[in-house]
Parts: structure tokens; C-alpha cells; sequence
């Protein structure tokens, strides 16, 4: 069924030219809550989509432009969207069964989130992408069956129904394009992940620190830190093991496809005749925090030096 699933958005996407209505022709959302993010349609469509208007397109638009910059794949958009149209007909409700808050009516005694971070529906979003793909094998299943893995729902047939109108809705919206307006310092973080977030406040508050060779920080009576102590403090304030060198760190992945757009929170590396030797924290706009080599301190800097030896990047979200 996941085949099923990835055709059918296929077909869907190459009618979008002649299917579809305007799309809301300005978006703005954001990873945190000071609306730094700014998604807008990369184009325009000639129809309309029967039995939802400009407010519920907008939030399809959304929710497919997380799926984006999370890199989920196309049918993970389709399944998303459908459980929206389920639980909330793509409005950011205020209201719902017991706390149910927001497009995919999340519960914060449940461990989702604060009532504030699930009626963002940016982070709604995030959070429902992050626990689909945490399920093994969730494009082989169908639609109906992986949207209630990820919902457990007391009506768990109920998302199949919307499948025809998910897809179409995701045609209609499949244009959308974010920037992150000020990400690339840390005075305007962006991340797409909580822990991504947490990783890089963790790291950015320890510039100025001298580098330290073997150094993990003053939480451990150290001074400073050497470049892959500060990426294992930052990630390790966020709940993710990271192992102590950069060369190990490397080796654990998950490794960014070569080509794929890096994320805030990534780990970057750089090598010698194959020996890794240096890694940093991307913070997004072509930056990153390191602690770079003797005699210098915690700073930001450009991820691409000069004398450029970098050899790719890894994803330490990508084990939550």
C-alpha cells in the first residue's frame, strides 16, 4: 500500500498546473515561537479545491512545508494532511476531546507538548512527522494504518476516507517554500526539531570559552572544550548520546545524503586523506558553532572554510 501511496501523490503532483485553486498567497509560520520562519507559495494554480477555503489551505501549506525541511517523504505529507482534515478540518482548533488542542488535536497530558507549542502548527506538525517516522515500515502500511499508529484514535478507521482529498489538498500546496529569516546566529534561532533547538541554545551559550584540547566544559571542571566535547555537551543537554570524539561521532550517523540541504542541529565534519579530524554544530544561513583549535574560543564561523576539508554531515535527530 505504501507504493500505492507514493504513485498516487506522483499523479497528483504532475496535475497540479490544471487541478487546483490560489493558494493563500502568504504563509508565516515558524520552528520557534518569534515567527522567523516565512513560507510562501512558489507559484500559482488555476482552480479551486472543493470544500475548503484559503484558512485551511494555509494550514496544509504548513504542514507540507515542515515535511520538507524535515525531508519526509511525499506520502508522509498526504498521510499528515489527512489526519488533519480528521481531527481538526485543517482549522488550529482551541478546543477538542479532554485537552485536545490544534490541527492534529495533540494532547499535552500526553506528553505532545504545552497547550501553546501544539496550537503552533509548525511544531503540531513536527511533532506528528517525528512519531511517523519513528514507526518501522510506516510507508509499506496504508494510509488509514499509519496515521493511527501515529494517532491512536477511538474512531482508528477513520483517516482512509480522506486520502483523495489529502492528496489533492497536498497538490494544491506543493509549491510552498521557507526561509528562515535570521537563522545562522544565536541571537535568531531556528531548528526544526526540539532537540535541535535545545543543542544549539546549549552551544551557543558557551562562546567565548577557550578551546581545550580534550575539553568538556566547565560542568565537568573543564575550562573550555575541544570541538567534539562541545558538540557532545550540546546534544547531550538535549537527551542524545553522542559519542566523544569527532572521528566516532562521524561513524555513527545517520549520515545527510550527499547533495541533501543541511538542517540547523546537523553535525558537520571535516577530513584529511579520510581521517576526520574536526566537527561543528550547523546552525543554518551557512554557519556553525565549533570550538576551532588552540588558541581560539567558541564561536560562530561559515561552515565552509577557505581551505575546505569538509566531508559531510550527520543527523543526531535522526535517532529520536
Amino acid at each position: 500500500m505504501g507504493s500505492k501511496i507514493a504513485v498516487g501523490v506522483a499523479v497528483v503532483l504532475a496535475m497540479l498546473p490544471v487541478l487546483l485553486g490560489a493558494v493563500p498567497q502568504a504563509i508565516v509560520t515558524s520552528f520557534t515561537a518569534d515567527g522567523s520562519m516565512t513560507c510562501t507559495p512558489s507559484g500559482t494554480t488555476t482552480g479551486t479545491v472543493p470544500g475548503y477555503g484559503a484558512d485551511q489551505l494555509a494550514n496544509a501549506a504548513i504542514i507540507t512545508s515542515v515535511g520538507k525541511q524535515l525531508q519526509v517523504p511525499e506520502p508522509g505529507w498526504i498521510i499528515a494532511v489527512a489526519v488533519a482534515i480528521q481531527e481538526s478540518t485543517l482549522r488550529n482548533l482551541d478546543h477538542g476531546d479532554l485537552d485536545s488542542l490544534g490541527l492534529f488535536q495533540q494532547r499535552p497530558s500526553q506528553g505532545w507538548g504545552t497547550p501553546q507549542q501544539v496550537m503552533d502548527p509548525t511544531y503540531a506538525a513536527t511533532q506528528f512527522y517525528r512519531h511517523l517516522q519513528a514507526i518501522s515500515g510506516w510507508q509499506e502500511v496504508s494510509l488509514n494504518d499509519a496515521a493511527q499508529a501515529v494517532q491512536r484514535s477511538g474512531t482508528p478507521n477513520a483517516y482512509g476516507q480522506h486520502q483523495s482529498a489529502a492528496q489533492a489538498i497536498v497538490a494544491a500546496v506543493a509549491g510552498v517554500s521557507c526561509k528562515n529569516a535570521g537563522a545562522g546566529d544565536c541571537a535568531n534561532i531556528v531548528a526544526p526539531t526540539p532537540a535541535a533547538l535545545t543543542a544549539i541554545n546549549h552551544a551557543c551559550g558557551q562562546r567565548g570559552l577557550p578551546y581545550m584540547w580534550g575539553g568538556n566544559g566547565p560542568e565537568y571542571g573543564d575550562a573550555g572544550f575541544d570541538c567534539s566535547g562541545l558538540t557532545r555537551a550540546a546534544y547531550g543537554a538535549a537527551d542524545i548520546p553522542l559519542p566523544r570524539t569527532s572521528r566516532e561521532q562521524y561513524a555513527a550517523g545517520p549520515h545527510v545524503p550527499t547533495g541533501a540541504p543541511l538542517l540547523p542541529g546537523d553535525l558537520v565534519f571535516y577530513a584529511t586523506a579520510g581521517r576526520v579530524h574536526h566537527v561543528g554544530l550547523y546552525i543554518g544561513g551557512g554557519n556553525m558553532i565549533d570550538a576551532p583549535d588552540f588558541g581560539q574560543t567558541v564561536k560562530v564561523e561559515p561552515y565552509r572554510h577557505p581551505r575546505d576539508d569538509y566531508v559531510g554531515a550527520t543527523r543526531p535527530t535522526g535517532l529520536r
